[in-house]
């Protein structure tokens, strides 16, 4: 499974109702409104990296309200079982 997190810019005025198209979209997993400089952060989760074109390029981009994206791909997920572990080890130290 891949994982990307897409942060998005949006028309202010639109934001709840970009945030409900884009929770809707195949591929997209979770939705948060942020503070900061983003309005909005997307987790998209796919079986394979061309699949991140269908749905960050040809769907969430065209969502009406975004303004512009930018794409960050995970490399590995750290949970918290995986940080017990690793300062049960030493690693942490």
């Amino acid at each position: 499974m891949i994982t990307a997190f897409v942060l998005i810019k949006t028309d202010a005025s639109r934001i709840p109702e970009s945030a409900q198209e884009i929770s809707e979209l195949e591929g997209i997993s979770e939705v948060y409104s942020v503070t900061g400089e983003w309005d909005l952060i997307a987790v998209a989760r796919v079986s394979r990296h061309d699949e991140l074109a269908d749905v960050i390029a040809d769907r969430l981009s065209k969502v009406q309200g975004v303004v512009s994206t930018t794409t960050q791909i995970s490399f590995r997920a750290y949970s918290q079982h995986d940080l017990d572990a690793a300062f049960s080890l030493g690693l942490g130290h």
